[in-house]
């Protein structure tokens, strides 16, 4: 680990940054949501089982109805996980990821409101994933098998029925979690009420697949990489850097090019004389993105969860795309931004017009690109509080 390595971490990170037992918990909720029973998986294989049983990491806010009916499943995007509220602390590195949005008064108002997240299947803080033990008590690592959108749903309503929830008051989710949601919708639809979806489209586009390939090579040709079996690696001697390059790659995609000129522009990083050794500022940026997730997310689960979304497709086995959207007549809020130009607004106006419950699309202007579903909280604040009724 020299230190004219680019990107190079003040101290060293650690071979995964999932979370792992004898870690503290948090404000996570730990479950078995299957128990013994085994998972079978769509395109093959199972995972479960009395030995080495599914565990779904959790978290709520607000008060439960006494008549269940106000239940609100708030579903995370590629890095997020269960914390979608509350401080950063012991068990949680970052602070909640929509922590604007979900409390008392706000527009997912836990006054009202019993508000669930959970982290999902092939996730790493504490949801069943490939850096979790399997029955001989070794990580999955490289035998954690391949899982689909549809899949991670399966386990998100298993939680429901853990939890002795029949129907939900509505789902929100977006980008990754907005494929959950609409996956959901249309696996259960008779236990969803509402439905907001963020940021996401119908199924994964070539380009969006080709995105994905290239940060999951990344990962895959870091040398310490080991094939996916790095647990056991010393501090600075997992694959950090390979999943610090797809980080880079996988931010330019969020932002926009208006944002970074805006933001950057060919500023030198802490404001010196060009040289032969100067840093831009948005390099600086990108790489400190890159040791920032590699501290608090697993390699491997990048690799998975990436691969779930290329296999995203509401139309498999259902007729096509435009036949699975004219299904679904649950009331549908959609919304999209101008500058998204990994998840781009054509997206949402094929998931408004097709879905039957659907109203128009909220297109709404921002510099920020697809991160602006995570960011631009005064925009999307109205349109949720007003979707959920």
């Amino acid at each position: 680990m020299g230190d004219s390595e680019p990107g190079q971490p003040t101290a060293p990170i650690p071979a995964t940054g999932a979370w792992r037992p004898g870690d503290p918990v948090g404000n996570r909720t730990l479950a078995h949501v299957l128990g013994s029973r085994l998972l079978e998986l769509e395109l093959g294989g199972v995972l479960g089982g009395a030995e080495a049983p599914i565990t779904v990491a959790y978290e709520t806010w607000g008060e439960l109805a006494a008549d269940g009916s106000n239940v609100v499943l708030v579903l995370h995007a590629l890095t997020g996980d269960s914390h979608a509220a509350g401080e950063r602390g012991p068990g949680h590195l970052a602070p909640g990821w929509w922590q604007p949005l979900i409390g008392p008064g706000r527009s997912i108002d836990t006054n009202r409101f019993f508000v669930l997240s959970a982290n999902v299947l092939g996730g790493c803080q504490g949801t069943t994933g490939p850096s979790s033990d399997a029955a001989d008590g070794v990580p999955y690592g490289s035998r954690f098998p391949t899982v689909t959108i549809r899949d991670q749903v399966a386990v998100e309503l298993a939680l429901l029925d853990f939890l002795g929830i029949d129907r939900l008051h509505a789902v929100i989710g977006g980008s990754m979690g907005g494929m959950r949601a609409l996956e959901l919708a249309l696996m259960a639809p008779s236990r969803v009420g509402r439905l907001v979806l963020l940021a996401c489209g119908p199924a994964a586009t070539a380009e969006q697949i080709a995105l994905c390939h290239a940060q999951i090579m990344a990962i895959e040709l870091d040398p310490r990489f080991r094939g996916g079996d790095y647990y056991g690696a010393a501090p600075g001697e997992g694959p950090w850097r390979g999943l610090g390059v797809a980080r880079r790659i996988g931010q330019i995609t969020y932002r926009t090019r208006e944002e970074f000129s805006e933001r950057f522009g060919r500023e030198i990083q802490g404001g010196g004389p060009l040289d032969v050794d100067s840093q831009y500022a948005v390099e600086g940026y990108l790489d400190y993105q890159a040791v920032k997730l590699a501290r608090r997310f697993d390699a491997n689960s990048y690799r998975v969860l990436s691969r779930a979304m290329d296999h995203h497709d509401v139309g498999r086995g259902r007729g096509g795309v435009l036949t699975a959207l004219r299904s679904l007549e649950t009331p549908t809020t959609v919304i999209g931004f101008d500058s998204d130009r990994l998840y781009p607004p054509v997206e949402q106006e094929v998931l408004a017009a097709y879905i039957q419950g659907a109203e128009p699309l909220h297109l709404l202007s921002s510099p920020l690109g697809h991160d602006a579903f995570l960011l631009e909280i005064e925009a999307i604040s109205p349109i949720i509080a007003a979707a959920l009724g």
